[in-house]
């Protein structure tokens, strides 16, 4: 099969210490996002408490603008993987999704309470995240050996994450500078994306001439999916996906449970960003170790806790802190090992596209979770909203067991 054949298609590299060193591409990939996400959550640590203080949007309408958030890059990306894997320009199609997400910081001042011009801005932006992301992962895949895909892909997160920590605390920053003056977040996330993409341009250098052309991108999204192993990872990513809930609801959740002032609100982002920071290495190592898809499904354990302690436990600093650490060891859990869980299937030549298929299986299951929250809150309310996500993921963990023991070895 296309797929099996294919799997050992990466060079091999000498064993050994140094050969469990990451590479100068993935730690410079690392530079770039940590610049690029600093911009990022400067912007989405506010966007929530945009919508609803200062633009009054309800959280059905708040629902829709975060699914578009996350959702709007799905066939953008596969097309934009297609064009990275078939003429070897990783480097390039990852630099227009950047250089995209940078220009579309500006359109938001410009749409102001305009739900279809926020729309098109969102949608613009997450479209070149859709452009940048398989890309970039494709590049830290083929730059890191089959035995350190973990490592490598937790080193880049942590540096990612790095700019995650910062970007709220510049949010916080500028507005207790100048009070609810948003658009300075914005333009000052804009100046941060531009030198990320600086940096990209001069300093990072794309494998060429090692791999052979990949398939179209249609029949290449076929051939992957034919493949039992990754067809039951994507299956079972889309319906945990679904499951869970977004990072600007849970948010919104604890600032209303606790009734938090509008400048506070950017910091809860950091206490998601802390443990994500000092545990991406860690996990990433012990997904080399023990099996990726081990602590991928461990990670939406975590969520299972959080969702039931924001549906039961009320409010307080205690409860506050104990859901922020949930909800950061989710993401360290679930990023990196997942992304080394997934190289682990794919061909070398089609790894761009194989990243993209499931990525953008990732957007429509965050697309379809904040829909259905914000229809389910509207009617009825926050916790048995809280209580229906819960038992929709308390049965997923079990089904993702069983469908990934049968179809792949973790």
């Amino acid at each position: 099969m296309y797929l099996s054949s294919a799997r050992t298609a990466d060079h091999s590299r000498p064993a050994g210490r140094a050969a469990r060193r990451v590479s100068a591409t993935v730690v410079t990939l690392g530079l770039v996002s940590l610049l690029t996400d600093i911009s990022s959550e400067m912007v989405s640590s506010v966007l929530p408490l945009y919508y609803t203080s200062v633009l009054g949007l309800t959280m059905l309408q708040t629902g829709f603008l975060d699914g578009l958030f996350n959702g709007a890059s799905v066939f953008l990306r596969l097309v934009g993987a297609h064009l990275a894997d078939r003429f070897q320009a990783r480097k390039y199609v990852a630099l227009a999704g950047y250089g995209l997400s940078a220009v579309c910081k500006l359109a938001l001042p410009l749409a102001g309470a305009s739900l279809p011009g926020l729309s098109a801005a969102l949608a613009v932006d997450r479209s070149g995240k859709g452009l940048r992301t398989a890309p970039r992962d494709a590049l830290i895949s083929l730059s890191s050996t089959p035995e350190t895909q973990g490592r490598a892909f937790g080193v880049h997160r942590m540096m990612d994450t790095a700019g995650a920590f910062c970007g709220p605390l510049a949010a916080f920053g500028l507005l207790s500078a100048v009070a609810v003056a948003y658009d300075a977040v914005f333009v000052a996330g804009f100046c941060m994306a531009t030198l990320g993409v600086i940096v990209l341009l001069l300093f990072v250098r794309d494998e060429r001439g090692t791999h052979h052309r990949a398939l179209p991108v249609l029949r290449t999204g076929l051939d992957l999916l034919r493949d039992r192993a990754f067809r039951r990872t994507c299956l079972c990513v889309t319906l945990l996906e679904t499951a869970t809930i977004s990072d600007a609801f849970v948010y919104l959740t604890l600032q209303r449970q606790d009734d938090l002032a509008a400048r506070w609100f950017p910091l809860l982002a950091l206490g998601t960003a802390a443990p994500y920071l000092l545990l991406s290495l860690p996990f990433g190592t012990l997904a080399d170790r023990f099996g990726p898809w081990r602590l991928y499904l461990g990670g939406h354990l975590c969520f299972l806790v959080l969702l039931v302690l924001l549906a039961t436990a009320g409010t307080g600093p205690l409860v506050l802190t104990v859901a922020l650490l949930l909800h950061g060891t989710f993401y360290a859990a679930t990023d990196a090992p997942l992304m080394a869980h997934t190289a682990r299937l794919l061909p070398a030549n089609a790894r761009t596209s194989g990243f993209a298929v499931l990525q953008s299986l990732q957007a429509l299951g965050m697309f379809a979770s904040s829909l259905l929250f914000g229809i389910v809150y509207r009617l009825a309310g926050p916790r048995t909203t809280l209580e229906l996500f819960a038992a929709a993921l308390l049965l997923g963990l079990p089904a993702a067991a069983v469908l990934i023991r049968k179809g792949t070895t973790a």
